[in-house]
């Protein structure tokens, strides 16, 4: 019998599709599209200490094979999420993950104790809503505070650390593919008691309207995902997935259920799905179908006979 599913420090995965944060909201939308707790898990829309109403100017422009976007993490703060979604993660069954950001390692950590204190109440009540803590330390549409926490190893040093202190909830660190060394940024997480790794977050793009003479982007810059950046991802997640024993989160351009094998036979545990949300509403769910069709083409009966084979 085929077997999909997975763990991150003791976390249950039914299956290794999880979809990417910035995608899919908090899940709300897309269940009148399909039963999204057929998922492995979801990352929530990213989440700062205080609600951000984003960049201002163009946010998405659609590239061949891929999507640049500067949202620069619009969001309702940390406090509404706990107070208007977490109970509506409380019903779901699959994995559920917040990913939070901040300018500055205070809103980190403030965030982080929010977080977990919401959680020690609930479970005292017997219900949880939040398995996974995501630090977004990769950020690359806003202009201080995220992007700074990932390029440079010591400075996220700074917010793994603290962050890791005021939270007993499981802790993934999302890097970016512009850190000056991610191997090193990697092993870094795992030394600072990270219980996994996610990358890539997108990669710092561009793209100019010649008959105005500037850029699209009042920020100048965006990030670039989609199918473009996969060959990338893969390559990176096999870099640090060979150099640190913790689980890694693959994510960058899957639009098939054999991209999503490749980056399981590049050593990733899970993958996310972001951009491909916008190109196909059932995308998750037709990713879960294709692997299991993979598998038994294959006679592959569990993932983990797969993975890092590469």
């Amino acid at each position: 019998m085929i077997n999909l599913s997975g763990s991150i420090a003791g976390v249950h995965f039914k299956n290794p599709i999880v979809m990417a944060s910035g995608t899919f909201g908090f899940g709300k939308e897309y269940v009148e599209y399909y039963n999204i707790t057929a998922l492995g898990g979801i990352a929530g829309k990213g989440l700062t200490l205080h609600p951000k109403s984003g960049n201002e100017g163009l946010r998405l422009y659609e590239t061949p094979s891929g999507m640049l976007n500067s949202v620069g993490l619009e969001n309702p703060g940390v406090k509404h999420f706990l107070e208007n979604e977490a109970a509506y993660w409380e019903g779901l069954d699959l994995a559920r993950i917040v990913n939070l950001g901040g300018d500055h390692i205070d809103e980190y950590i403030e965030g982080a104790v929010m977080i977990n204190q919401d959680s020690r109440l609930r479970e005292a009540k017997g219900h949880k809503a939040v398995d996974i803590i995501e630090l977004n330390i990769s950020c690359p549409n806003v202009k201080e505070g995220g992007i700074a926490y990932g390029i440079k190893t010591e400075k996220a040093r700074e917010v793994v650390r603290e962050v890791r202190a005021v939270t007993s909830i499981p802790l993934v660190i999302k890097l970016s593919p512009n850190a000056e060394d991610l191997v090193s940024m990697a092993m870094m997480c795992e030394q600072e008691g990270a219980d996994g790794v996610t990358l890539i977050n997108t990669i710092s793009a561009m793209k100019i309207d010649v008959y105005k003479r500037k850029s699209v982007f009042r920020n100048l810059y965006a990030g670039l995902s989609g199918p473009a950046v996969k060959p990338i991802a893969l390559r990176m997640v096999h870099q640090v997935a060979s150099r640190v024993s913790i689980p890694v989160i693959g994510v960058g351009g899957i639009s098939s259920a054999t991209d999503v094998i490749e980056f399981i036979m590049a050593g990733a545990s899970l993958v996310q799905v972001g951009t491909y949300n916008f190109i196909n509403i059932h995308a998750g769910i037709d990713l879960v179908s294709g692997i299991e069709e993979f598998m038994m083409q294959e006679g592959i009966q569990t993932l983990q006979e797969i993975r890092g084979v590469v």
